[in-house]
């Protein structure tokens, strides 16, 4: 195969000068041809046509120009650019003759239309040529890999065309599960059914399959995935056919498989009254608002139209960060966006920021999340998750905040970490001052883990296996509730407006997931094998073991006793508390053993304060 590399090193301007000179040479050569052509022999000398066969390359590389047919990249133009190429030549030769005509030039009438139609050839096949050439060059250096599409409807069919500009694919075959389907013709391509796929993998030595059914519920597209899983493929996606419809992406915007895919969870819509019932015109301020859910929450609440949104938060970064973002957001919108850096532990900033903008609703955020770093910074965590809440929240109910909600964790729920107690801890602090405080309604947002948020597993997955492995597992047992970030947030707004004070609620999480059967299907899906003991596969999973105060499983109730609410995924749990006379003594002794660093003192008062409190791993943290 002749080598090109030469040629396509070349900038861009000495391509295009390339192109014009070799349309400019073809076209004088061309317009000498039609006249021999006419006069069927060579015609010496052709002295008297000099002209006009000049004049035509003149008329036609400012045309060619205007049309666009040097600003086209070749390798990715398509069977569609030789209409371009019709309109441009025939503006060209309506030229020229209007010019030979009107300048009474020699050149044989008849000739006009030979040279026309060699013209019409040329161009088109030359542009179309380079572009096989160059196609046939990328199969010789295995640069297109054989792909199958899943999906031979219209996405699967726009998927394809999307294809022919992208450079080291090369679509083989379709494959669908309508049986009707079976054996249709896409352009050249056979439609196949599911059942031929293990087939069509090893004649085509396919490397990776592209799923184009974007309509597919969640659910349905979990069904498809545990289908391919088996095979020795990558599976890639469009994405969601609403991203695509609202022109976000398009058709040729491949991207990885998320957790969410590998998950199946379908989002109940939310219900628009309870989403605007404690924000529609109203201060609304979010703590934490930096945060993987914090600023979730304030992008949703954006939409209800607030009259004011309070950004809260600690991390000078993560402040910027949102409220950049959200005053590009809100521009449509008569919101006022106020940035304001501050701890939750500082009470008499919090009393002056709530007294000045007249706080309405507070969504809480802000809290230490991450339970080894909770485990080893054991005071910090607990002055920030629980005395904080307890801070903001006396606050505010003391300036006449109506509603207060706290995002909780499933960790709360029977905590064996000192990050779960000091949740546990704030949601009895709120539960205590629901009934010293009647006019401000208390609620607390308890679920497990979101998707997407700081240290979520998928990512760190796919680095790893990016690496060549190993993905690690801290236990071969371990289990997890997820969540999407947007459906959590959501969720956390609706269960708010439905409180009536000292509430609880549980959100719907769905089956919990074993961590290492999801380290298995990334794998999996990536086109890898899991190495067995004796060494063969790809992909070693290795097991770390628990981290300190880190639990197997994750619960979302304390007892049985569960209420349903009006939404289909929100729960109510009936959970026991500690007066608030009781827990204002108590929270003293806990400040003091904090201040004195005795955390065996601290997880010994935790164990009184919180029902099941179960720390066996030790004391790590640094400063002990």
């Amino acid at each position: 195969m002749v080598n090109l590399d030469w040629l396509l090193e070349r900038a861009r301007w000495q391509k295009r000068l390339i192109s014009i000179a070799v349309d400019f040479i073809g076209l004088l050569f061309i317009s000498v041809l039609a006249i021999w052509l006419r006069f069927g022999s060579a015609v010496f000398p052709i002295t008297e046509y000099a002209i006009s066969i000049i004049l035509l390359p003149l008329f036609a590389i400012p045309v060619f120009i205007k049309f666009g047919l040097y600003r086209a990249v070749v390798r990715y133009i398509s069977h569609r650019f030789v209409f371009v190429v019709f309109g441009a030549v025939s503006l060209t030769f309506l030229l020229w003759s209007t010019a030979i005509f009107m300048l009474d030039l020699s050149f044989p009438r008849s000739a006009l239309i030979i040279a026309w139609l060699m013209a019409l050839l040329y161009i088109s096949g030359t542009r179309l040529g380079v572009r096989w050439l160059l196609g046939a060059l990328n199969r010789d250096k295995k640069l297109a890999k054989p792909v199958i599409i899943y999906g031979a409807g219209v996405s699967g069919r726009q998927l394809m065309q999307a294809m022919t500009s992208i450079v080291g694919r090369k679509v083989v075959a379709f494959v669908d599960d309508d049986i009707q389907l079976k054996n249709q013709k896409i352009g050249a391509l056979k439609v196949y059914h599911r059942d031929d796929i293990t087939y069509l993998i090893n004649h085509f030595q396919v490397e990776e399959v592209l799923l184009a059914i974007p309509s597919l519920s969640t659910a349905q597209r979990k069904l498809v995935l545990d289908f391919l899983e088996p095979l020795p493929v990558k599976v890639s996606t469009l994405p969601p056919i609403d991203q695509i419809v609202s022109g976000q992406v398009s058709f040729s915007d491949i991207r990885e498989l998320e957790i969410e895919d590998l998950l199946g969870r379908d989002v109940v819509p939310a219900q628009s009254e309870l989403l605007k019932a404690c924000i529609e015109n109203k201060v609304v301020m979010v703590s934490g608002a930096g945060g993987s859910i914090g600023s979730e929450l304030c992008r949703q609440i954006v939409l209800q139209k607030p009259s004011v949104l309070i950004l809260f938060e600690l991390s000078e970064f993560a402040l910027y960060q949102i409220e950049k973002e959200l005053n590009e957001l809100v521009d449509k919108f008569q919101i006022k966006i106020v940035a304001i850096l501050g701890s939750v532990l500082n009470a008499q900033k919090l009393t002056k920021l709530i007294q000045t903008y007249q706080v309405e609703t507070i969504y809480h955020a802000a809290a230490y999340k991450h339970v080894p770093l909770v485990e080893h910074n054991i005071e910090e965590g607990i002055r920030n998750n629980s005395f904080g809440t307890f801070n903001l929240a006396r606050i505010a109910a003391e300036n006449g905040v109506k509603n207060f909600v706290l995002i909780s964790t499933d960790k709360a729920v029977r905590p064996t970490n000192f990050m779960g107690a000091s949740k546990r801890l704030a949601e009895i602090s709120l539960q205590a001052l629901q009934d010293e405080f009647k006019q401000t309604c208390f609620v607390m947002v308890r679920f497990g883990n979101v998707l997407g948020s700081s240290g979520s597993v998928i990512p760190l997955f796919k680095k790893q296996i990016e690496a060549g492995g190993p993905v690690t597992v801290t236990h071969k047992e371990i289990t997890r509730y997820f969540m999407t970030i947007p459906e959590a947030a959501s969720l956390v707004i609706q269960a708010g407006s439905m409180a009536v004070g000292g509430d609880v609620f549980v959100l719907d999480m769905g089956e919990p997931v074993k961590i290492v059967d999801l380290a298995k299907k990334v794998i999996h899906l990536s086109g890898l094998e899991v190495m067995n003991e004796s060494g063969e596969g790809d992909i070693e999973i290795q097991y770390t073991g628990l981290r300190p105060g880190e639990k197997l499983y994750e619960e979302l109730l304390i007892g049985d006793n569960v209420d349903g609410t009006l939404h289909p995924k929100i729960m109510k749990a009936n959970e026991a508390y500690i007066p608030y006379t009781q827990l204002l003594v108590e929270f003293e002794t806990l400040s003091l053993a904090l201040d004195n660093y005795e955390y065996d003192a601290v997880a010994t008062h935790l164990t009184k304060l919180v029902s099941g409190f179960n720390h066996t791993s030790g004391i790590v943290d640094y400063l002990e």
